[in-house]
Formats: structure tokens, sequence, C-alpha cells
């Protein structure tokens, strides 16, 4: 599973936007383990109940998911990361690719009639 987790240079390129936990209440979470957790589940599509035990709870790494999420942490990891690989000719600033890949179905497949079906007057009208 290293591959999903951030290296030490990653991190600390990082690591300031995540506060540390307040030593009140329960024990606190690590954050570099939840940014861990995070990363795996964007990597790899899985559902947040599948995250292996390794990384803890999904609900908690799901709660802060969803907290960075909404107050812009997300935004600025991603600036960071970004400049992060640009700086070092990883990636080009200039060029980015989206998938726009679109695969069509059969007319029947959005629920359209087929030519010449039979159809049953109860249920038509």
């Amino acid at each position: 599973m290293p591959r999903h987790r951030l290296t030490d240079e990653q991190w600390d390129a990082i690591s300031d936007l995540f506060p540390p936990p307040a030593w009140t209440g329960r024990p606190p979470a690590d954050r570099r383990m939840i940014v861990d957790a995070i990363c795996w589940i964007l990597r790899t599509g899985s559902p947040w109940r599948d995250l292996p035990e390794v990384y803890g709870s999904p609900k908690t790494a799901w709660k802060w998911f969803d907290q960075w999420n909404r107050d812009g942490t997300w935004d600025e990891v991603l600036r960071r990361l970004q400049a992060m690989f640009i700086d070092a000719g990883e990636i080009d600033d200039q060029l980015w690719c989206v998938d726009g890949s679109v695969v069509r179905a059969a007319r029947c497949a959005g629920g359209a009639v087929k030519k010449g079906a039979q159809t049953s007057r109860k249920t038509t009208h």
C-alpha cells in the first residue's frame, strides 16, 4: 500500500494545512494517516467502507474529508502538490487532459420502444 501514501517530502509541503488535534476528549487521530486514507479512497475509487484497517476508521476518514472539502483545504493541498510537481518538472503546467470518452448505448437501453415491438393496450393506455 505504500504507493497510495504521500512521501515525506509531499507531507512536509502540506502538513501545516492540518493543525494538530486538540488533546481533549477522545484520543486524536493521526492527520497524516487520515490524509493517506483519503488518498487511498480517491485513488482506488473504492467505497469508504472498504478502507483497509491500517488506515483507521472509515467514518473518521470520511468526516475529515467532508470537512476539509467544505472549507477549501483540499483545494490548497492540490495547489501545493501541483506546484511541487511542476517545479520538479514531473508535470506540465500548460497541458491538462480530461477523459471525455462517451460510450453510446442502444436506444432500448434508454427506455425507447423497439420498432415492431408488441405492446399491450392495457399497459400503454
